[in-house]
């Protein structure tokens, strides 16, 4: 699967943003049905957003229903069985447990795509392996607000170390490839690419996003540096110099992890 950095959301009841979303510069674009639609709107959303769904010509946009215990993500669940749309993913609220995955993959055809499982309640993280586990779901999300709702904690950054941290473990274990939560301040750019940088040191190698300006700040933080590409260069070069013998490169071994990392800076610089 191609390693994603971006994902923008639109809400689901705004067609008229479906395709400027499309434009923004996002590796992902996903049509929210749940936290952005309104209980009044959301059976005409869902009517719209599958019709725009059998239109477009973009092979990168999909959708976020609504939870798997309420009424309305039930109705999303009967629309989407019949629907013959082929989309990238299903992008699956508040996951609390491998379960609700079995029956959701029994459901839904596989043509509707791999599931992105979004982790935001204290049973979510508790289950976070067995979820991970699921071979339909091959990425995941962070949801910071709705876990901290969850636990009664705050927002601070520091506070969802643990939380981002278990992710991360648990997404590689699993092969799931894992973004961090939106940065709900739209204006502050600065600090959404700080963040992401921040994430990025912990693991986590990609972001959604609410804003199409959030787009280049999470990719600029997502990108390797100069000194890291160099780095990385010569580590290849020294690797491959060496044929399967032990390397010492500045005074240091470069074992199969240091290739390792050295090989994904690279391919994130190739990424673009």
């Amino acid at each position: 699967m191609m390693h994603y950095r971006s994902q923008l959301f639109v809400p689901g009841n705004r067609p008229d943003r479906f395709e400027k979303a499309c434009q923004a510069g996002a590796d992902l674009v996903c049509i929210d049905l749940e936290d952005a639609v309104g209980p009044a709107d959301k059976e005409t959303a869902r009517k719209e957003v599958l019709a725009w769904l059998a239109e477009t010509s973009h092979k990168n946009v999909s959708l976020r229903i609504n939870g798997l215990e309420t009424e309305i993500g039930r109705a999303d669940i009967a629309a989407l069985k019949s629907c013959g749309l082929t989309l990238p993913f299903i992008m699956v609220p508040k996951v609390s447990s491998r379960k609700e995955m079995d029956a959701l993959d029994e459901e839904l055809p596989k043509a509707l795509g791999p599931f992105v499982a979004i982790i935001e309640s204290a049973a979510g993280l508790v289950h976070c392996e067995e979820i991970f586990a699921h071979p339909r779901v091959k990425l995941g999300m962070y949801g910071s607000i709705d876990y901290a709702g969850d636990v009664d904690c705050d927002q601070a950054w520091e506070t969802h170390l643990y939380g981002r941290s278990r992710l991360v473990a648990a997404a590689a274990a699993f092969d799931v490839q894992l973004f961090d939560t939106p940065h709900i301040h739209v204006r502050d750019l600065d600090d959404c690419e700080a963040t992401t940088r921040k994430a990025k040191a912990l693991g986590i190698h990609a972001r959604s996003a609410i804003h199409p300006a959030q787009i280049e700040r999470i990719h600029a933080a997502l990108a390797p540096s100069e000194t890291e590409i160099a780095y990385a260069e010569t580590v290849i070069a020294a690797d491959k110099a060496a044929k399967g013998n032990v390397v010492l490169l500045d005074g240091k071994f470069i074992e199969a992890p240091v290739v390792k990392k050295a090989k994904r800076v690279l391919a994130f610089r190739d990424r673009g």
